[in-house]
C-alpha cells in the first residue's frame, strides 16, 4: 500500500464483490449513494448489496449531512455587490424587488439611488429597459423569462397561479410544478414554497417528511427561513442538537427569528455561552455587511409612506 494511499483509496481501486483488481479500476462505477465502494457490474452490485446495505445506509447520510450543513454564500445585488438582506424571497420581502426585464433581484437601496436621479419609474436600475405599465405587458416579461429558462421567472409564474393573479387562473397544482421546476434551476424560494405548500396542503395532500425534504433543499441553496424552519420541525422530533446546528447556522447568517431561537437554547441549556457569544457576534457582522446609506434611506422612505 502506497504511503499516501488510504485503505478506503485502495479498496476503490477493485471490484468490492468479485475484486477486479487495479489495472480494470477506471472502468469501475462507484456506488452512487455512498460514493465508498465501485463495482465491475451491475450483477456484482447486486450480489453485494446485502453485505453493503448497512454501511452504504450510513455514508450516504454521513455525505448528504455534509452537504445539507455546508455554508452557503449569500446572494448579491448585482449592482452594489452586497448581500441581498433577504436572499431571494421576492415578494415577502420589502428590501429589494424582482426585475421582470431581467431576472434580477435589486436592492432597494440602488433602486433608491436611481429614484434619487428620477430615472427609477422609468427604466430597469440593472439592464436599462424601459419598466411597464400593465399586468399584461409585466406577465409577457415573466413568459419570456420562462422562455429562456430564468429560475426567477418560473418562481413568479409560479406566484401568479397560486395567487390567480396577474390575469392568470388560480391553478395551485401548476403552482407546484413552477415552484418545483424554480427550485431545480437553482432558485432556493422554490424549494421552499414548496416545502410550506406540502406542510399546510395546499395543491397537494400535506406531506410532513416532503415538506422537510423541500426545506433541506431550501436550506441547502441558501434560503434562511427554511433552515430556521428545519430546526423548528428537529426540535419537536427531540433532536436537539440537529436543531441548534440549523438555528445558529441561520442566526449568524443574519436570520432574527434563528438569533431568538439560539437564545431561548441557551436559556434552556441547549446552547452553551461560548457559542450564544459567537452567533451573536456573527450575526451583527452578517448584518453590518448587508447595511449601507442607500439601504438605509431607502428603509427610512418605506417607514414614512407606512
Amino acid at each position: 500500500m502506497s504511503r499516501n494511499m488510504s485503505a478506503t483509496d485502495v479498496g476503490m481501486l477493485s471490484c468490492a464483490n468479485c475484486g477486479k483488481g487495479e489495472e480494470d479500476s477506471t472502468k469501475l462505477k462507484k456506488c452512487s449513494a455512498c460514493l465508498s465502494v465501485k463495482y465491475c457490474s451491475a450483477s456484482c452490485q447486486k450480489a453485494h448489496r446485502p453485505q453493503h446495505k448497512k454501511e452504504c445506509k450510513r455514508r450516504a447520510a454521513e455525505l448528504y449531512d455534509k452537504k445539507l450543513f455546508k455554508e452557503v454564500e449569500r446572494e448579491e445585488c448585482p449592482i452594489c455587490m452586497l448581500p441581498l438582506q433577504c436572499g431571494d424571497s421576492l415578494l415577502e420581502c420589502a428590501t429589494e424587488t424582482f426585475m421582470a426585464c431581467c431576472g434580477k433581484i435589486i436592492c432597494n437601496g440602488c433602486i433608491y439611488a436611481m429614484n434619487m436621479s428620477g430615472e427609477a419609474t422609468k427604466i430597469c436600475p440593472f439592464c436599462r429597459e424601459s419598466n411597464v405599465d400593465t399586468d399584461e405587458e409585466y406577465m409577457k416579461r415573466i413568459l419570456k423569462l420562462v422562455d429562456n429558462g430564468n429560475a426567477g421567472g418560473y418562481f413568479m409564474l409560479a406566484r401568479g397561479y397560486a395567487d390567480g393573479d396577474p390575469g392568470l387562473p388560480q391553478d395551485q397544482q401548476k403552482a407546484n410544478e413552477l415552484y418545483l421546476k424554480a427550485g431545480e434551476l437553482g432558485y432556493a424560494n422554490g424549494y421552499y414554497n414548496l416545502g410550506n405548500r406540502y406542510r399546510e396542503g395546499i395543491g397537494v395532500e400535506a406531506d410532513t417528511k416532503k415538506a422537510k425534504y423541500y426545506f433541506e433543499l431550501a436550506a441547502m441553496g441558501g434560503r434562511l427561513e427554511a433552515r430556521h424552519n428545519l430546526g423548528t420541525i428537529e426540535i419537536v422530533a427531540g433532536n436537539h442538537h440537529r436543531a441548534v446546528k440549523h438555528m445558529i447556522m441561520a442566526a449568524k447568517a443574519g436570520d432574527k427569528l434563528s438569533l431568538h431561537s439560539v437564545k431561548e437554547y441557551f436559556m434552556h441549556g441547549f446552547v452553551t455561552k461560548d457559542e450564544y457569544a459567537n452567533t451573536l457576534r456573527a450575526h451583527q457582522k452578517s448584518c453590518d455587511e448587508m447595511k449601507s446609506e442607500m439601504r438605509d434611506k431607502a428603509q427610512s422612505a418605506s417607514d414614512l409612506w407606512a
